[in-house]
């Protein structure tokens, strides 16, 4: 049968668009079915402030009737104005291993972005760099931590056979508390809290307003040159943290000041994808109760944002004492392992770090483009 492309518009649409990746996955034992509630959420042009500024269209691939494809075209206005391009996205690519279905799906989204004036196409985005982005193309013997994505090994296969190309890398790095921290990196901690100029401490969720704004400045100043960033608006920011606050973990969460000034901060979660693979997407009715009795049994980090601004990065030790601090209280509250993700493939300074930390590099993913 060929393939129809249709957009969602309906409910029963959207349904089929968030629960096809279980078709999918169906027999792959690394996918952590993602939340329901929370793909709706993120779907949802009225919650998601990603939409008080830019665009999205989703497209749905059936065979006979059956869906068999998914993907988003995406028109962020925010990252065109930052970057002064004309880059169209696409998200949220799901697909059966069908040339035909992918090619279909791809047509669809180059269409929309370029009848809205695009003059290329980019991705994986959910919906940009600040979101789930990428697609895995080493690291497929274990799951995906929160927050990251994960998709079957041929999804690079139907990319390139439809004429996109990679153009760039990103790397996520393993580290577990047998891999034991450098002496070098404890004696620069060591050194840093001992200078009366500087204070570290951890997040206080009791006054999270003012917590959210700062990681906002810090953020926004911190990260404006990497590659793809976009600067998040204010209810952008605040969505998403309201989002991480109830997964935080305040004891691994830092900030650093310099003479009382905000210096840098480092962001680390617990890996809920530990227990939401037992949940099969569903919180409610009794998946909240599994998700709170299994808690206590997450033993993985992901270290999502480490950064300090540029005015106090002559401050040799900031760095090495999040890493140190992170190591350490993460430890004793238990974890055993951490990944540091995402990281440019051409951040040499984060790559070295990490390296001198003695972590190891053990997945990677791929951004793709393609003119149009």
């Amino acid at each position: 049968m060929s393939v129809e492309i249709s957009k969602v518009q309906s409910k029963k649409d959207l349904n089929e668009f968030i629960k096809l990746p279980w078709k999918i996955y169906e027999d792959d034992s690394n996918w952590v079915p993602p939340l329901i509630m929370d793909m709706k959420k993120i779907l949802n042009k009225k919650k998601n402030p990603f939409f008080e500024h830019s665009e999205a269209v989703l497209f749905l691939a059936k065979k006979d009737g059956q869906p068999v494809g998914r993907i988003a075209a995406i028109l962020n206005n925010h990252h065109n104005n930052f970057h002064n391009e004309k880059t169209g996205f696409f998200g949220f690519f799901e697909s059966t291993n069908d040339t035909e279905v992918s090619a279909a799906l791809f047509d669809a989204a180059v269409a929309w972005v370029k009848e809205n004036g695009m003059t290329q196409i980019r991705g994986p985005m959910n919906f940009s760099t600040n979101d789930s982005c990428g697609v895995l193309y080493e690291g497929f013997d274990s799951p995906a931590v929160i927050m990251m994505p994960y998709n079957p090994s041929y999804y690079l296969s139907l990319l390139e056979n439809s004429g996109f190309q990679k153009i760039k890398d990103l790397y996520a790095y393993y580290f577990n508390r047998d891999m034991h921290i450098p002496e070098r990196f404890e004696s620069m901690a060591r050194r840093t809290h001992a200078d009366k100029s500087v204070r570290f401490r951890t997040v206080n969720l009791q006054n999270f307003k003012n917590e959210v704004e700062t990681v906002k400045n810090i953020y926004n100043e911190a990260w404006e040159s990497n590659w793809g960033f976009v600067p998040m608006t204010d209810s952008e920011f605040l969505h998403l943290a309201k989002d991480l606050k109830p997964v935080v973990d305040p004891d691994i969460v830092f900030f650093a000041e310099v003479n009382g000034e905000s210096a840098g901060f480092s962001l680390s979660i617990p890996d809920y994808n530990q227990i939401l693979k037992d949940l099969n997407g569903r919180l409610f009715p009794f998946g909240i109760f599994k998700l709170l009795k299994n808690k206590k049994n997450i033993t993985r980090i992901r270290v999502i944002t480490l950064g300090v601004r540029k005015k106090f990065q002559n401050k040799r030790g900031l760095a090495p004492t999040f890493y140190y601090e992170t190591y350490t209280r993460g430890k004793n509250k238990g974890y055993s392992i951490a990944e540091f993700s995402w990281i440019l493939a051409d951040n040499v300074l984060m790559n070295r770090a990490l390296q001198a930390l003695g972590a190891r590099l053990y997945k990677k993913y791929a951004i793709y483009e393609k003119a149009i």
